[in-house]
């Protein structure tokens, strides 16, 4: 069986968990099942898509540096 999917591409609601995020994790460690990991070096696109890909790559890590930290309750 081969199950394929791209953890980073979850549309769910905030809070929901992913089942293949759960998959992994769950059946990490059981030798008989593998897992494969692509980057952006594996996959052949056409110049427009991979420019386009960038472009939101670049918006996301924009967004996480807006994200305030946690205040974690201790005094400072």
């Amino acid at each position: 069986m081969v199950v394929t999917g791209d953890p980073t591409q979850v549309d769910l609601p905030q809070g929901q968990r992913s089942g293949l995020v759960d998959a992994l994790e769950t059946l990490a460690g059981i030798p008989e099942i593998a897992v494969t990991r692509f980057d952006r070096g594996d996959v052949v696109r056409h110049p427009l898509v991979s420019r386009i890909v960038e472009a939101y790559e670049s918006l996301n890590q924009e967004r996480e540096r807006e994200v305030p930290a946690k205040d974690d309750g201790r005094r400072r």
